[in-house]
C-alpha cells in the first residue's frame, strides 16, 4: 500500500476509535459490551496501520 494511503486510513481509523470511546464513555451500559467490541478491533486496526506505516509489518 503506498504510505499516503496507509497514512490516511490510519487517520480515519484514529477518528474512529475515538469516537467509539466517546460513545463508551457517555453511552447507556446496556451498549457498553457491544461498543467495547468494536472498539477492540478498531484499535486493533489502528494498531496494524500504524505498524505497517511504520515499515514493521513484513520485515
Amino acid at each position: 500500500m503506498a504510505i499516503r494511503l496507509l497514512a490516511r486510513e490510519l487517520y480515519r481509523q484514529q477518528k474512529v476509535v475515538e469516537d467509539l470511546e466517546r460513545r463508551l464513555a457517555a453511552g447507556p451500559p446496556v451498549d457498553q459490551e457491544k461498543i467495547k467490541e468494536a472498539l477492540r478491533k478498531a484499535r486493533a486496526e489502528r494498531d496494524y496501520l500504524r505498524r505497517a506505516l511504520d515499515g514493521k509489518i513484513g520485515r
